[in-house]
């Protein structure tokens, strides 16, 4: 889950310090229910989050009063460069926030602590998390490295104001369809959302591709092998997966029909007009940046991000479900995050406490109470709904994909920072027509050597 400052250049550390009661670093934590006393360190990426975690982390040194946790936020790049050199430098977080796709190699590496004898030990019930959240950080060898703390979908965030500009509806957007030859309803609207220097849009005689003020539908870079919120949900929905089966998978489809078409027409839609080139896309500004200016009509983003988006001073914000593609079914993936310990930590007692307190219901309803993300545990999450809708937001577009059944896990495989590298060059290259999409074929087979 590609959490907010995703494409952050600069490093933001914000350590929050809870004071001990009494103890001191190494000591006991006073009594039985107490955790071993000492500091934890605790990174995360996503800064909407950080004043939940802030409230966890006060609830949690209430009870174990000789603990500090001192949290620590930096943007998505910056995060896992630090993480690595973290476990190579020894000075890794004792907990960090892991993502499905990352954890497997870490395990493979040894840098993560198991956590089954803790979880038996203190008989923790997984059945409180959503069906298959646990089971999905179990690693091959059957080793667990993390408790489930939230899931996310996408959907498509677009400008009210604009959208009426448009003489389009909400009622227009709730059922979009869209297919990889013409674009179904779903291009239609972002050809009329699109609007030249002239005025003219992108569905009416004389519009110039050249010269666009208002793109009908944003970009935030090229998805990588990754695409959650970039391609994705029009890929899954055309009838693909990234890989065999998942999780552990070892034989990718990056060169599949279905996804080259696929990315054929995404990309198509830069040709058009109808979307920013990647060049423009990556120059700097971020994607919400652009959509709060006025630049995006619309945009496809992750559930996380729903809290930033609706509070953008001069835009009105809207929500509608991702289109419904040739499988005749709209499309999400479907992500979680979990907490995972180093196993380089010097006190591996101290952050497991933190961890199983980051999974609880106590954690997670507090993460609710903040409508920033739908929290892992079932009665959190029912929280986190009423939490956004009391706040005015109809969240239903990200829990339709759940409801009906339509969601794809992201993949979880060995050698996913070799994927990233090989699949990233290779999608930067397309989307910006330095290559055509023939260089799938290559980028899949050289993907695939990797698990021979």
């Amino acid at each position: 889950m590609r959490k907010a400052l995703r494409r952050s250049t600069g490093m933001i550390a914000i350590p929050v310090l809870l004071a001990a009661c009494g103890g001191d670093d190494g000591g006991s934590g006073g009594d039985g229910d107490s955790a071993a006393g000492g500091t934890i360190t605790y990174w995360l990426w996503d800064a909407n989050q950080l004043p939940a975690y802030e409230a966890c982390a006060d609830a949690f040194h209430e009870a174990n009063p000789d603990v500090r946790v001192n949290i620590e936020q930096f943007g998505w790049d910056d995060y896992w460069n630090k993480i690595t050199t973290g476990f190579v430098g020894g000075t890794a977080p004792d907990v960090f926030t892991d993502h499905l796709s990352r954890y497997p190699q870490f395990a493979g590496q040894n840098q993560l602590l198991a956590i089954d004898e803790f979880v038996e030990r203190d008989g923790l019930d997984l059945s409180i998390y959503h069906e298959g959240l646990a089971d999905l950080w179990i690693s091959q060898e059957g080793e667990r490295y993390g408790l489930p703390k939230d899931w996310d979908t996408v959907a498509v965030f677009y400008n009210e104001e604009l959208l009426d500009d448009a003489g389009l509806t909400p009622e227009d957007m709730a059922d979009l369809d869209w297919n990889p030859d013409d674009g179904g309803s779903y291009e239609e609207v972002i050809a009329r959302l699109t609007v030249d220097a002239n005025g003219v849009r992108g569905d009416e005689p004389g519009f110039d591709p050249d010269n666009v003020e208002v793109y009908g539908l944003g970009l935030n870079g090229a998805g990588e092998g990754f695409g959650q919120t970039e391609w994705s949900m029009y890929a899954f929905s055309n009838g693909w997966t990234h890989t065999d089966e998942n999780p552990w998978g070892s034989q990718f489809n990056y060169d599949d029909p279905a996804f080259v078409e696929m990315v054929d027409w995404w990309r198509g839609l830069i040709e058009k007009g109808y979307m920013p080139s990647f060049e423009q896309a990556t120059a700097g500004v971020s994607m919400m940046e652009s959509y709060g200016a006025g630049t995006y009509a619309m945009v496809t983003e992750g559930s996380w991000n729903t809290g930033a988006y609706m509070g953008l001073s001069d835009v009105q914000t809207g929500l509608a479900p991702t289109p419904v593609g040739p499988s005749g079914e709209r499309t999400s993936m479907f992500n979680g995050l979990a907490d995972s310990i180093w196993a380089g930590t010097d006190n591996p007692e101290g952050a497991w406490a933190w961890v199983s307190f980051l999974a609880s219901a106590e954690c997670q309803n507090i993460v609710a109470e903040h409508a920033v993300v739908f929290p892992a545990i079932q009665e959190s999450t029912e929280l986190a709904q009423t939490a956004f809708e009391e706040s005015g937001v109809d969240v239903s577009s990200f829990t339709v994909h759940v409801e009906e059944g339509t969601t794809y896990l992201a993949p979880i495989t060995d050698n996913w920072a070799e994927v990233t590298a090989i699949m990233g060059s290779t999608m930067d290259s397309i989307m910006s027509f330095s290559s055509d999409t023939d260089a799938l074929t290559g980028a899949n087979a050289e993907v695939n050597a990797l698990f021979e």
